[in-house]
């Protein structure tokens, strides 16, 4: 992948950059991913007769049991750990009722924008602005899912030993970081 750039045009701000066949494999296989979680998630949101009737859409209250949805979905509020237990509400699960069908609505959408601008076959993306705002979306939540999956925390080192077999993935998971970067530094003014 080349290095994203910022165009002006005639019909605006376009950033661009260049895939591969192989890149834009591994994007679209990661994404899709994401976005096939995401939907058994929201295949999992309950349905009431309130909701059918007021066309509010209430998503489930309990977090996923799933530790990628988990770091893709995490709690609202963290209660203060000297609040007796008899006195917290619930908040988080009422939080997550009203707000994660709509959390998860962009999350998807962010995703699909990715898809949708990414040659099948890699070759030249052009974005605009708007589109580029939903791939630093898209792209972190992949980075996220895929730092959950590998263990990737702090203490995690820059380059594990070649019979780890988390190596080649943690390379992935290096190219997706210096993606998201470099088109943050090319959106931003």
């Amino acid at each position: 992948m080349r290095t994203w750039t910022r165009k002006n045009s005639l019909g605006g701000v376009k950033v661009r950059s260049e895939l591969d066949a192989r890149e834009a494999s591994v994007l679209r296989s990661l994404v899709g991913s994401v976005i096939g979680m995401l939907d058994a998630r929201a295949a999992e949101a309950p349905q009431d007769a309130l909701a059918e009737l007021t066309g509010m859409r209430t998503g489930a209250s309990n977090p996923p049991d799933d530790a990628v949805l988990a770091r893709l979905l995490p709690e609202f509020h963290r209660p203060d750990p000297d609040e007796p237990a008899a006195g917290r509400a619930d908040l988080n699960g009422a939080l997550r009722s009203l707000h994660e069908p709509d959390i998860l609505d962009e999350k998807r959408a962010s995703g699909t924008v990715i898809l949708n601008t990414v040659p099948e076959r890699g070759g030249r993306v052009v974005l605009t602005l708007t589109e580029a705002d939903a791939w630093l979306t898209g792209l972190n939540d992949v980075r996220l899912a895929l730092g959950t999956t590998l263990g990737i925390d702090a203490d995690t080192p820059e380059q594990l030993p070649s019979d780890d077999p988390r190596s080649t993935h943690l390379e992935v998971y290096h190219w997706l970081t210096w993606m998201q970067d470099s088109l943050l530094q090319a959106v931003a003014p």
